[in-house]
């Protein structure tokens, strides 16, 4: 059979889909992708992996024993259904917790990540059919930055402001003299975009820059957290130690008379309690540089230097997503933003600050002014919600009160939790404490092309579609691409897509034609298109074509962005005229809102406070060594753990960690080796690479690893393939966001001599056969 290309997108980028009898046998990157990210090489290979879901699938004690708390989540066996018994099965479920305890108690937890396409949005879906239903408690914020967007809006208004519509990096790469990298660039981040990218200009930007001469500053325990062809200047801090180098650069500012008092009294409120608090006025500690050394081990003469540079030129401040993934993650973006109002450059080109580069690929580049089609989820009755990390916290503790952001809430009883794409054994900390909340609700539902460890802790798992498998539209607000991403191959097995499985629930439910409005996918895809087009026509943008034209073309350029942007420009040049979003209507150095709600975890300016678990702690001296789980550089989360990319990069099957030469000869490790890491909390095996691009008394695990219990009956059993959520800690950020705090942890690591076990996390897990099921009798 002759080979065929179909043009289709991901998150992590366009490409195009060889297909030869009926199967993907290669991808292609987009031809006019500049930097083609290398997850692309995980499709191929995973579309018809052992690891699917084939059937639809019942848990057998579910099925024997009825809804119910079951600590046996995880580990029985999974018995085939047909497609019709399991709506049945699921209808009925359905509607017995919605007519007994209503959407309060039902967890719609899907998060946003399972495909790029914005129909078949498994999120979106899910919450547009429960909706249908009466409703749903719902998960606000993100594991990603879920700190940095509940203090933003204090401290300068709107977060979506300065995350889309940041200073672009064609501003940068012209403008910016200094760039301060707290947490650094990775560019391994910025191939992922939500809702995919047709191109990937992170690189040559970052070259350009430097050829101009752009200096690069990169504050990190981790080297290659830039790459090494801007010539950075290395400052090795300790991890969790961020904030004390932030402040003693503040202070140095203050010391030498080098802030721009002008701007602060213009553009902010605050300024003169934070100054009391940097000279020590609060506390009889002034936040010096030797203080500062102390904390992070970065010299004085190094801070002092770098803070006169900042003051001598234009200078942008990033602070990555990682640095608020800790304890008290809400102060470092804050800091961030008060040295850039501190030198008074915010509102210039290539000055100020910035949260977000090197963390997704759209941040800094040209907003679409009318973001792509997407499909509308109907309004939600239910009021109740949690900060998506503190999902383990609600199902351990309902009618637990709690404090959020000024607000003291209560955690609801949950009795179905609802997983349509996404799989928190990624996301969330502390694995074992997580298995014990999946074991309190009645009834857990999965939708997921794959065995994931979500699904295997499903009561029931339907096998869904992946996106080269279905028609659906691709699009991103900062990318000028649409992607017409139609079906390359047939659904494996018995898969369907998200909006057949919930067409038909809905009909089972009696709430049919309020869910489909009478439109099949293809329908669907027509009438989103066709409005958002009428859409952008109407607010003066260019005229596309109509839809047939469209999906046959495969894309379409839409030339209606907004280049060069310099962010707060508008309100630089006149406050008054363009006030920002928070209450005095100027960037809130001190928030009197904040230091209202009374937080000792978040007072009300930036503060340093010491993490529980960081190597200046008095648990370092039973685990010596940081970890860092931070995101993989060769797959988006967990997704694709199965294809070749990621499975390249595995040491004898297990996640590499990275430790220092000296850490590892220490111990007796060697690259190649496996090795236990370990905590009070729990073990996981990884394999070693030994490298002096982390800093002495660090080591580097990246979450995504297909969580892998040597014991599947025991919450707290070692993960053999090397997931570090089994070590990291649940707790929030603080009373303020209740953010993720899971990025940094403390271990021991010690060389594994015993028989390695072997890695069964892609294998389906077991299944019984039972006619009487499998025929929907």
């Amino acid at each position: 059979m002759a080979l065929e290309r179909r043009l289709h997108t991901s998150h992590w980028g366009c490409f195009e889909a060889e297909i030869q009898d009926g199967a993907v046998v290669a991808v292609h990157p987009f031809r006019h992708d500049p930097d083609p990210s290398p997850l692309l090489d995980n499709i191929p290979g995973s579309l018809r992996h052992r690891a699917r879901v084939t059937r639809p699938m019942v848990r057998a004690g579910w099925l024997d024993r009825g809804p119910g708390p079951d600590a046996r989540r995880g580990a029985e066996p999974f018995v085939p259904v047909s497609w019709a018994k399991a709506i049945e099965l699921l209808a009925r479920e359905l509607a017995r917790v919605y007519r007994e305890h209503g959407g309060e108690a039902v967890y719609g937890g899907s998060y946003g990540w399972a495909s790029a396409g914005r129909f078949h949005h498994a999120q979106s879906q899910l919450h547009r059919f429960l909706n249908c239903l009466g409703g749903f408690v719902r998960g606000e914020h993100t594991y990603s930055n879920g700190a940095l967007t509940v203090i933003m809006p204090h401290v300068v208004g709107s977060v979506r402001t300065y995350l889309d519509r940041a200073t672009a990096w064609s501003v940068i790469e012209r403008h910016t003299e200094l760039f301060v990298c707290v947490g650094g660039i990775p560019l391994k981040n910025t191939m992922v975009s939500p809702g995919g990218a047709s191109r990937h200009p992170a690189r040559d930007h970052l070259r350009a820059a430097r050829a101009r001469g752009t200096e690069f500053v990169l504050l990190s325990p981790i080297r290659d957290d830039l790459p090494d062809f801007v010539g950075a200047e290395w400052l090795p801090v300790v991890p969790g130690s961020d904030v004390a180098v932030l402040l003693a650069l503040a202070y140095t500012l203050v010391d030498e008379g080098l802030h721009d008092r002008a701007f602060l009294a213009r553009c902010c409120v605050g300024f003169e309690r934070f100054e009391a608090y940097l000279l020590g006025v609060e506390d009889g500690c002034p936040k010096t540089p030797e203080w500062a050394e102390r904390l992070s081990g970065i010299a004085p003469a190094t801070i002092r230097a770098l803070a006169r540079r900042m003051a001598a030129r234009r200078t942008l401040i990033n602070v990555n997503y990682s640095l608020q993934r800790i304890e008290h993650g809400e102060q470092a973006p804050w800091l961030g933003v008060t040295l850039a109002a501190m030198l008074g450059q915010i509102g210039l080109p290539g000055g100020g600050f910035g949260q977000g580069y090197g963390s997704l690929g759209y941040v800094g580049r040209a907003p679409l002014r009318l973001g792509p089609p997407a499909l509308p989820q109907g309004a939600n009755p239910v009021r109740a919600f949690i900060p998506f990390a503190r999902v383990a916290d609600m199902l351990l503790h309902p009618g637990e009160a709690f404090d959020f952001d000024g607000q003291r809430l209560v955690y609801p009883g949950i009795r179905l939790v609802y997983w349509s794409g996404g799989n928190p054994f990624h996301h969330h900390q502390h694995i074992g404490r997580l298995r014990r909340a999946l074991a309190r609700p009645d009834t857990i539902v999965v939708h997921d092309p794959f065995w994931t460890p979500m699904a295997r802790h499903a009561d029931v798992v339907l096998p869904a579609t992946m996106t080269l498998e279905r028609d659906d539209i691709g699009g991103s607000p900062n990318d000028s691409c649409l992607i017409a991403m139609r079906r390359a191959v047939a659904p494996h097995g018995e898969a369907r897509n998200e909006y057949a499985i919930f067409s038909d629930l809905a009909a089972a439910l009696g709430v049919g034609a309020r869910f489909t409005e009478g439109r099949d996918d293809m329908a669907w895809l027509r009438h989103l298109y066709e409005g958002w087009r009428a859409s952008l026509a109407d607010r003066g943008g260019p005229a596309l074509p109509p839809f047939d034209e469209f999906w046959a073309a495969g894309s379409v350029e839409v030339p209606d962005l907004e280049s060069d942007l310099v962010l707060f420009d508008a309100f630089r040049a006149d406050p008054e005229r363009a006030p920002l979003g928070t209450p005095s209507g100027r960037i809130e150095i001190f928030s009197a809102t904040i230091d209202k709600f009374g937080y000792d975890d978040c007072p009300g300016h930036p503060t340093w406070m010491p993490p529980t678990e960081w190597l200046g702690s008095p648990l370092a001296a039973r685990y010596p060594l940081h970890l860092i789980a931070n995101n993989p550089t060769t797959r988006l989360h967990s997704q694709l753990d199965v294809g070749a990319f990621s499975q390249a990069a595995k040491v004898q099957g297990r996640e590499p960690i990275r430790l220092h030469p000296t850490d590892a000869a220490a111990r007796g490790i060697r690259s190649g080796d496996v090795v236990r890491v370990f905590n009070d909390r729990g073990s996981c095996l990884a394999g070693a690479v030994v490298s002096d691009t982390v800093r002495p008394g660090v080591v580097q695990l990246s979450t995504g690893a297909w969580y892998d219990p040597l014991d599947p009956t025991d919450p707290d059993s070692m993960c053999v393939h090397g997931n570090p959520n089994v070590l990291t800690f649940d707790r929030g950020t603080s009373r303020l966001a209740q953010a993720c705090s899971g990025q940094h942890c403390l271990v021991e690591v010690e060389r594994w001599t015993a028989p390695l076990p072997p890695i069964r996390a892609y294998d389906p897990p077991a299944i019984v056969s039972r006619p009487d099921a499998a025929t929907g009798s």
